[in-house]
């Protein structure tokens, strides 16, 4: 099972990656949490794995922190949640956050994540609270250099349209998608690039 990769930044995109190790490329599944903290094209990059297995693929995903990480093989644990819907929960819902939704039985709060209703909230919590309370300090490592953007303009169309995509391809309804990435882009200003632009949107979205 990969758990570590390292090597060169060969491609980002808001939902993988691509890291050369000694020729050979890995690609990673990721959450736009991970992308906001991923560095530039060409970097070395550290990331956390964690090996799924199906009957038709054998898939990497991938983590900017092991708290991240973490959270995800927790999410695993509960009923009717696979990697996939783990992942958009973590798009939306910064790690330390879930545990401590689930901890504190905040179904408000994690219903607030695409594909998550107040009843699987529910449910969740009933499953995972005892888990949560016993993950109280993880380690948090990330994933090689601090990141860093390069300019871009946050109002070019190109750039608001892959965001919007990102947001949509998650399962956020058009027009709250587009409402929060128009709100975002106003956040972060011209010379912002599309990283910077997706994490403003994600701070709407957890409010």
């Amino acid at each position: 099972m990969i758990s570590w990769l390292e090597g060169t930044l060969r491609e980002k995109r808001p939902d993988r990656v691509i890291v050369d190790v000694n020729g050979v490329g890995y690609e990673l599944l990721i959450s736009l949490t991970t992308f906001g903290a991923l560095p530039d094209v060409g970097k070395t990059i550290a990331i956390h794995a964690r090996t799924v297995a199906r009957e038709d693929a054998l898939l990497l995903y991938g983590f900017a922190t092991l708290e991240e990480r973490e959270v995800f093989e927790l999410l695993l644990k509960a009923n009717r949640i696979g990697p996939r819907l783990a992942q958009t929960i973590l798009s939306g819902i910064e790690p330390e956050r879930v545990v401590a939704g689930l901890r504190d039985g905040d179904a408000k709060l994690l219903a607030t994540a695409p594909g998550v209703g107040k009843k699987m909230a529910e449910r969740m919590i009933v499953e995972l609270q005892e888990r949560a309370a016993e993950l109280t300090e993880i380690a948090y490592v990330p994933a090689g250099a601090p990141a860093h953007v390069e300019p871009g303009d946050a109002n070019d169309l190109e750039t608001r349209d892959q965001a919007l995509s990102a947001l949509l391809n998650l399962g956020y309804p058009r027009n709250q998608a587009e409402r929060v990435v128009d709100a975002a882009a106003g956040d972060a200003g011209e010379g912002a690039s599309l990283e910077e632009l997706i994490r403003h949107a994600l701070r709407r979205l957890a409010r």
